[in-house]
């Protein structure tokens, strides 16, 4: 048990028979009245956000989340099939639970997979990846004082934007979370 005082970012809880990860929290005492504490809660099964006040003594159960590293092996049709490299166990995700978090990752990169209660809910790839581009328009010499950007299609079918200097066949860093490149390799 975890008592409202005691709420910090990212912290998992069981609330209203649901499973909810703290993802902003503010404490506020009132002139007049008692204290409480203001949270956004990000349900982590559907990925809906709800704002919750408590009173700083109640108590929520803490969720347990496993994470765990697993191979992403292939896609077969809308399954898309992942290894546990310590013990060789496979399993098979539908598309509906992967949605478009494997857009950055090759076949046989590691991922975390995210489960609670032995039920997948996400999957969480790599912060940084490094594929190569094998679609944009060329690069022509000077192009770099704009910051201007064009798009291009990476090795995974990704689209990314990318500065206008980058070319055809070179290897880039892209940040998972948003999206962005950020460098060439």
């Amino acid at each position: 048990m975890i008592s409202a005082g005691d709420f910090r970012n990212g912290i998992t809880i069981e609330y209203e028979g649901n499973v909810y990860q703290i993802v902003e929290f503010q404490h506020v005492k009132p002139g007049k009245g008692a204290a409480f504490v203001r949270t956004k809660l990000k349900n982590i099964i559907n990925g809906g956000v709800v704002e919750k006040t408590f009173r700083p003594t109640e108590k929520c159960p803490q969720a347990r989340i496993d994470r765990k590293d697993m191979q992403y092996l292939y896609a077969d049709g809308d399954l898309f099939n992942f290894m546990d490299t310590e013990t060789y166990d496979q399993i098979a995700l539908n598309s509906e639970t992967v949605g478009d978090t494997l857009k950055f990752v090759k076949e046989n990169e590691m991922v975390k997979i995210c489960s609670y209660n032995g039920s997948v809910f996400a999957i969480e790839p790599p912060l940084f990846v490094e594929l190569e581009i094998t679609d944009t328009e060329p690069g022509f010499k000077g192009d770099t004082a704009t910051g201007a950007t064009k798009p291009a299609i990476v090795e995974t079918g990704a689209k990314v934007m990318v500065p206008l200097f980058v070319n055809q066949g070179e290897k880039i860093k892209i940040d998972t979370r948003t999206g962005e490149y950020l460098s060439r390799v």
